[in-house]
Order: structure tokens, then sequence, then C-alpha cells
């Protein structure tokens, strides 16, 4: 959902090629499958398409490839920093220090619950937080 989101901004502001977006998760369970029908529905309603995206699992050459790897939660930014090779040359931060009144350090997984609530919930918080976070970029 960020990467649609922040594809969807970047274009808004005429800045899709001034910024190179890509995704991928620190486990490789769910590689090259398409987003989770629920969070691409969701999204899709919402303005953002998610159909064209492909899971991968993170490789050591993001860490150089990348100036920002954002984490989605704790223990995807613990996975992220133990795996870091001594040559990285990115920032790690956490996603939700973009969204403004939450005291949340993490983005809830809605998977679990199979609810499209969760999904809504998660599509919240990415559009609260997706502007702070472009503009972080931006000034970096």
């Amino acid at each position: 959902m960020a990467h649609g989101a922040l594809r969807q901004l970047l274009a808004e502001r005429g800045l899709e090629h001034a910024v190179e977006v890509d995704s991928c998760g620190t486990g490789g369970h769910h590689a090259g499958e398409a987003p989770n029908e629920m969070m691409q529905s969701v999204a899709l309603r919402r303005g953002y398409t998610l159909s064209d995206l492909r899971s991968r699992q993170l490789c050591s050459s993001d860490y150089r490839g990348f100036d920002l790897l954002v984490a989605m939660d704790q223990a995807n930014e613990r996975d992220i920093l133990e795996r870091m090779p001594r040559d990285a040359t990115c920032r790690v931060v956490r996603f939700m220090t973009y969204v403004p009144g939450t005291e949340s350090n993490d983005v809830p997984d809605p998977w679990w619950a199979g609810r499209i609530e969760g999904f809504e919930q998660v599509c919240d918080l990415i559009e609260a937080g997706i502007g702070p976070l472009l503009e972080d970029v931006l000034e970096s």
C-alpha cells in the first residue's frame, strides 16, 4: 500500500521520475506474489493501483541502491538492521515516525485478522504518513 500511495503522490506532484520507489519484505515467503486481494481492493477504492506489484525479499544491494529503507514495524526494522552490510549507504527509518498524532511504533499487519477493517486502518495510517515521508526524502 505504501508503494502505491507514494507512487501516486509522486505522480500528482510531477515527481514520478525524480524518486525511485520499490518495496520488499524481510522474509521471502511471498516472493513473486501480488499484494493481498483485500489490500488491492481497499487501495483501488482509494485510487492506488497495486496489481502490477510483486513481492520480493530485501537483498544486500538494496542497502546501497536506495537512500532510504523504510521499516513498517519494529520486527522489520530489527531484521533490516541485523542484515545491514558494512558498506551500506542508506538510512533506515520506521514509517510510523512520519504519522502525526500517533503513539504506535508499528503499522499493524492486517493479514492475520483477515478483515477488511484492518486493511482500511493500514491505508489510513499510510495516507497520514506518506506526505511527511516524501518531504523527508526530498529534503535529504
